[in-house]
């Protein structure tokens, strides 16, 4: 949308995400994850850590519901989204402020692991075979042109 700040972070998750559920039934996964940056130090020939950033992140719906069976506490993710800045003033009177991530992608961070991924269907689907055998839910098996042949238009997404 116009006007949103978005960013990409990676860094590690800092607990499991927690499910919940709205009143109407929209499930939403709630995580947060630490950021730390690191630096060369030429004195020391070595690497320094800096100050680690903690961000609170909230995804919606099918989405929350795959990350929170996915992801588990110390998994190094890549978190991009809308950074969100909300005021509050706490019950002593001081006034506080705090920064969240409305995730619009997430996914492990696959430089040091590796991961094994199961395709699904149509949001709301119990995740299928993921060989995207006919019926398994792959978007990409429809739109990818056989060997040596080019997309006659678009791709229907």
């Amino acid at each position: 949308m116009a006007g949103e700040t978005t960013i990409t972070v990676v860094g590690n998750l800092v607990d499991d995400p927690e499910l919940r559920y709205t009143p109407s039934g929209a499930a939403v996964a709630k995580f947060r994850i630490a950021s730390t940056p690191r630096t060369f130090d030429k004195e020391t020939n070595g690497w320094k850590d800096g100050e680690a950033m903690f961000l609170s992140c909230s995804v919606w719906r099918q989405y929350a519901e795959n990350v929170a069976e996915s992801l588990t506490k110390g998994t190094r993710v890549i978190v991009q989204g809308a950074l969100k800045q909300r005021s509050y003033e706490t019950n002593q009177g001081e006034k506080r402020t705090v920064y969240e991530l409305d995730v619009e992608e997430v996914g492990p961070a696959l430089r040091f692991s590796t991961a094994r991924l199961t395709k699904g269907g149509a949001p709301g689907q119990k995740a299928a075979a993921s060989n995207g055998a006919s019926g398994g839910g792959d978007p990409w098996a429809a739109a990818a042109p056989s060997p040596g042949q080019q997309f006659a238009e678009d791709p229907p997404f």
